[in-house]
């Protein structure tokens, strides 16, 4: 939740099989991101803060991240929030995302992305501030 506190969930998936094809899906909460520590709705908030606010990003990591312990060299930076921008520049974190032009700087397409999420949110959240809304429209990106 914005202005709250990170911390870290276990989120237990749900298996199907399928008895046709012997297929096995899992089934995860809405906001849930395959192969991510972070759920959606706080992946567009840590952009959010990084686009909108315009918060560096070891500020963003310091915001965002449950863990207080970092090595020497993400001092001044954060990893994570970066590898989130080159993957969603090549169209595989937000898909619902219209694609961001050659051009942009890491800080556009963080605002396309977190505008993109404030515009998903669901109506009960509109009267929410758009830092809430962004974060609450993160989860329907999922």
């Amino acid at each position: 939740m914005p202005g709250g506190r990170a911390q870290v969930v276990e989120v237990l998936l749900r298996r199907y099989l399928c008895r046709g094809c012997g297929a096995v899906l899992q089934v995860a909460p809405r906001g849930v991101l395959a192969h991510k520590h972070f759920s959606a709705s706080a992946i567009v908030l840590a952009l959010w803060l990084f686009g909108i606010q315009g918060l560096s990003a070891a500020q963003v990591r310091q915001r965002m991240s449950p863990w207080a312990v970092v090595g020497v060299s993400a001092q001044d930076s954060w990893r994570t929030l970066k590898r989130w921008l080159r993957a969603q520049q090549r169209g595989q974190l937000f898909l619902r995302v219209r694609p961001a032009p050659a051009h942009f700087t890491g800080r556009q397409v963080a605002q396309r992305v977190a505008t993109t999420a404030m515009s998903l949110a669901p109506p009960g959240t509109w009267s929410l501030g758009p830092q809430e809304r962004a974060f609450w429209g993160g989860a329907h990106m999922a």
